[in-house]
């Protein structure tokens, strides 16, 4: 019995110089966006912010995506250094005050999970398919020389769609800027961990992410 990948049912094919590579040759630029606290600001503020994302909405020609991740925020670790820093801590009032913290802070967490959210954006761009050779060349070195015709044509090919996707990912950064937001692209190894972490939501709510070799990172 035949046993089938779990890659084989995915979307993704690579990723290179912080570029996700589909399949179907299209490429994705995933970029981290940071958050603002709408409920804190002004009428004013709140008006010129939907106002502001509005005018990048109207202005998009392309479509793109709006992705929310929610994960449990490990909190292990700061209640260890907490219990560190109270045993070390030669003054009484001051290991009790840290001993009372350390123990308001566990019943908050036993009270319920704390969520930590992160933002991304997600912009498309379509390649063109490179049209094969109409016939295989006879002979080894023609055959050597119509592959590297095809690996170079490829190449130039993914390099001319990566400065019109870095374009796209550029015009939606300035739009959501406008908006008080900032924009972060993930390079290769960033979207490696990303795409890991989806597919090991306990691993990576733990804080476990497995060790990547250098010569697989494009």
């Amino acid at each position: 019995m035949a046993i089938t990948s779990t890659q084989q049912f995915l979307e993704l094919e690579s990723i290179k110089e912080g570029i996700v590579i589909l399949k179907n040759k299209s490429l994705r630029g995933i970029m981290m966006v940071s958050s603002v606290n709408f409920a804190l600001k002004s009428d004013d503020e709140q008006t010129a912010i939907i106002y502001q994302f509005q005018n990048f909405l109207n202005s998009l020609d392309f479509s793109l995506q709006i992705f929310i991740q929610s994960r449990r925020l490990n909190m292990t670790g700061y209640l260890d250094k907490l219990k560190e820093i109270e045993q070390r801590q030669t003054n009484d009032l001051l290991r009790i005050q840290t001993a009372e913290y350390r123990k308001f802070i566990g019943e908050i967490i036993s009270s319920g999970s704390i969520m930590n959210k992160s933002f991304y954006v997600v912009v498309p761009f379509q390649t063109v398919t490179v049209a094969g050779l109409a016939s295989q060349p006879k002979g080894q070195s023609k055959t050597k020389t119509a592959t590297g015709a095809l690996q170079t044509n490829a190449e130039e090919q993914f390099n001319h769609a990566k400065t019109q996707l870095w374009q796209r990912m550029e015009f939606v950064a300035l739009g959501l800027r406008r908006c008080g937001l900032k924009c972060v692209p993930l390079n290769s190894l960033e979207l490696i961990e990303f795409f890991w972490g989806l597919h090991h939501p306990t691993e990576s709510e733990n804080g476990y992410y497995p060790q990547i070799p250098p010569e697989l990172i494009q």
